[in-house]
């Protein structure tokens, strides 16, 4: 059983998870280039990088055809992954899954209009307050590995994952909004939606108990 973290995030963002199924499963949350005790990156990752990174991770610790818990970016991993190889999984638990062409609202569209037109004359570090802090507070090499990673729409892989799909959205979601949910469970055939209420981006954190009983019931149909 292989945990895949979000952004900005760690393996040890699934506690939670990683004890209650260590006693069922072979349990894996490995940190990603970038994140937890693994922070240097040498050259700015691209999604396929991290793909290949996690291949290496299953090849070395001798896993066959693990199941997937990912948790936003992870998720854009496993999606990604999924959608090229129908053999490299079991079964997948997409939680606040990122990856999906984002609809904006009016206020962000017109933020984003502002900087399409300034970034042609304006030098970027004048237009900071056009990005969020944890934006800002990466590093270089970070900073192009994430513009090459949300530049990747994943919409159109959706129809290659054959995978049983559990997707796991809190009701509160602001950063993977339950639209995204929806398409999700449209585009992937064999998927089923679960909306988790009072939980947030992290409902794996915020509903641990009811996370951890919808998922193990999944794994074990």
């Amino acid at each position: 059983m292989l945990f895949l973290h979000g952004y900005l995030s760690s393996g040890k963002s699934f506690y939670y998870q990683t004890r209650f199924f260590a006693r069922d499963f072979n349990v894996f949350a490995p940190d990603l280039k970038g994140f937890g005790d693994d922070p240097d990156m040498p050259y700015p990752y691209s999604l396929d990088d991290y793909i290949e990174e996690v291949k290496e991770f299953i090849y070395k610790n001798g896993l066959k055809k693990p199941s997937v818990v990912a948790h936003s970016f992870g998720a854009r991993i496993a999606i990604k992954a999924a959608s090229m190889n129908k053999g490299a999984f079991y079964k997948l638990v997409l939680t606040g899954a990122a990856g999906l062409k984002p609809k904006f609202g009016l206020k962000k569209s017109i933020k984003k209009a502002a900087f399409d037109i300034l970034k042609s004359f304006v030098p970027r570090e004048r237009l900071k307050a056009f990005y969020s802090k944890d934006y800002n507070a990466l590093s270089a090499v970070m900073k192009e590995s994430f513009k090459k990673i949300v530049a990747e729409n994943l919409d159109d892989r959706l129809k290659f994952i054959e995978n049983p799909t559990l997707l796991i959205f809190g009701d509160k979601d602001k950063e993977t909004p339950l639209y995204m949910a929806k398409r999700l469970n449209r585009g992937i055939a064999d998927s089923r939606l679960l909306v988790v209420k009072g939980a947030g981006h992290f409902c794996f954190i915020d509903k641990p108990n009811k996370f951890n009983t919808e998922v193990k019931e999944f794994l074990l149909s």
